[in-house]
């Protein structure tokens, strides 16, 4: 078991990507989705695949199991997703602290969000210059939240065709 301490922020524009590792593309199913567990698995640039179990204690600090597993097992598995989150992630180090940048796709693009992982939950890095406003704990910003948006949506029709009405034009 690891203890994930993280803070989570807005990114205000791109100058974090001068020094940027190359990104990742990581696609996100969430099995089960509560406020306080979650069971996700995740594939890693169509590659490598790994599940996680997510316990929240409080609104920094979660107990956190991965498990490697095999790829193949993974894409049968996001069958059975209640939500999809779908994004690159990138490195950036600043000041002896990992970020990771969150480029999110789909649904949610245009969103772009900052993370460190933390020993403690009263650490405070340095803040590049780059960064927003803090949403750590914010319900709205949580990948889960953000995986249910994507079920709303594929559940939305585009264009919903009125019961009992030929959708073949008539004569």
């Amino acid at each position: 078991m690891a203890i994930e301490i993280e803070r989570k922020f807005q990114v205000l524009n791109d100058r974090w990507r001068k020094s940027a590792s190359a990104g990742s593309a990581l696609r996100q199913a969430y099995l089960i989705a509560t406020k306080n567990r979650t069971l996700r698995v995740r594939t890693i640039d169509a590659e490598r695949a790994t599940l996680t179990a997510k316990f929240r204690r409080d609104r920094m600090r979660r107990e956190e199991y991965e498990y490697a597993i095999p790829y193949s097992d993974a894409l049968q598995m996001f069958e059975f997703a209640l939500g999809i989150v779908e994004k690159t992630r990138y490195q950036v180090r600043y000041a002896d602290h990992l970020w990771h940048i969150d480029v999110y796709s789909g649904v949610n693009e245009g969103l772009v969000v900052a993370e460190v992982e933390l020993r403690n939950c009263w650490g405070d890095p340095p803040h590049p210059k780059w960064l927003g406003p803090e949403i750590t704990g914010n319900p709205l910003y949580s990948n889960r939240a953000l995986a249910m948006r994507s079920r709303a949506a594929r559940q939305t029709p585009s264009s919903p065709s009125p019961v009992g009405r030929p959708t073949v034009p008539i004569g």
